[in-house]
């Protein structure tokens, strides 16, 4: 195995709640309305210390995309997916963009999210169960 870089960003980070490996800014969010089959998930326009898994096609509540799991690069853990395609139009969009689901990750304040205080019922973004 090679060895491992990891980029440490400085500001209001987020970050894995496994290991604290940073990911992203809260300046890098484009929305924080998106759910997840564990709860709320955020879009980042990008992130940092991911690997990408296997492009899949999977239905979500608002269409086929096309996408990749992310994966911690310090611990492994699945935290999210990027969108490679959309099929619909009006979701072209999220294409290039990352997900990452609350639940796996850190706020900047250090706090984490639990999959009962942000699980709701109702429309979403993302995937189904």
């Amino acid at each position: 195995m090679g060895r491992l870089f990891v980029i440490t960003l400085e500001g209001n980070i987020y970050r894995c709640k496994h290991c604290h490996t940073h990911f992203g800014l809260a300046d890098h969010i484009i929305s924080k309305t998106f759910q997840c089959r564990h709860g709320k998930a955020y879009l980042f326009d990008r992130v940092v210390n991911v690997t990408l898994g296997e492009k899949e096609e999977r239905m979500m509540l608002t269409g086929m995309h096309t996408v990749v799991d992310i994966f911690c690069v310090g611990c492994g853990s699945i935290v999210g997916w990027k969108y490679e395609a959309a099929q619909e139009k009006s979701q072209k969009y999220k294409e290039g963009r990352f997900i990452l689901e609350r639940f796996k990750i850190l706020s900047p304040d250090g706090s984490s999210y639990s999959i009962i205080q942000d699980a709701q019922l109702g429309g979403s973004d993302t995937d189904e169960p």
